[in-house]
């Protein structure tokens, strides 16, 4: 007949199981693209526009995951095309009584901002995918190759070939200077 194991035994074992299970449950924090975010990046070989999509609050996983896919397709399409209206109404007054002993004084000030993107981007594909369960947030990381698109624009029947043939010339030069800006803006 086997003898029950002690107490201190039984404490350690499922003690060094709780350690386990706590230092990897600390070594499991989101991807570094969740907290790096979108825009145009260097990898080994290749240059390529990336879009961080997130969604929370949503319970029916395979909506979540297709919210987060498209707002991360949107974050690519904003680095390319994007309208912003500004508007900013002041209104000060200041009113003194004749006697300059009673004064009133009124602002109103007002900002609106509108933000529209549209354009249609081939080749944007999703490459990861992360849900922190402490949130419920979906991230979904979606990728547009420079290469991919400067092919799908030698296919691209609505741009004429003027326009097609400077925007391949410059599609280098134009990824530079966006990622010179991101740089500054990360730096800052």
């Amino acid at each position: 007949m086997s003898q029950p194991r002690g107490i201190l035994s039984q404490l350690a074992g499922g003690g060094v199981a709780l350690i386990l299970i706590v230092g990897l449950a600390a070594c499991g924090g989101p991807p570094k693209w969740v907290k790096q975010g979108s825009g145009a990046m260097s990898e080994k070989d290749s240059k390529a526009f990336f879009g961080v999509g997130s969604v929370t609050g949503v319970r029916n996983e395979p909506l979540a995951w297709d919210t987060a896919e498209n707002r991360g397709r949107a974050e690519i399409a904003k680095t390319f095309e994007t309208y912003t209206g500004y508007l900013m109404r002041d209104y000060a007054a200041s009113t003194t009584a004749g006697d300059f002993t009673r004064m009133s004084e009124e602002q109103n000030v007002e900002r609106a901002i509108k933000t529209i993107t549209t354009t249609t981007l081939s080749g944007v594909r999703p490459i990861d995918r992360y849900k922190d369960e402490k949130t419920g947030t979906y991230y979904v990381l979606t990728k547009l190759n420079l290469e991919d698109m400067k092919n799908n624009l030698e296919h691209a029947k609505e741009l004429n070939a003027e326009v097609r043939d400077y925007v391949r010339k410059n599609a280098d030069k134009a990824f530079e200077r966006l990622e010179k800006e991101e740089d500054k803006r990360a730096n800052h």
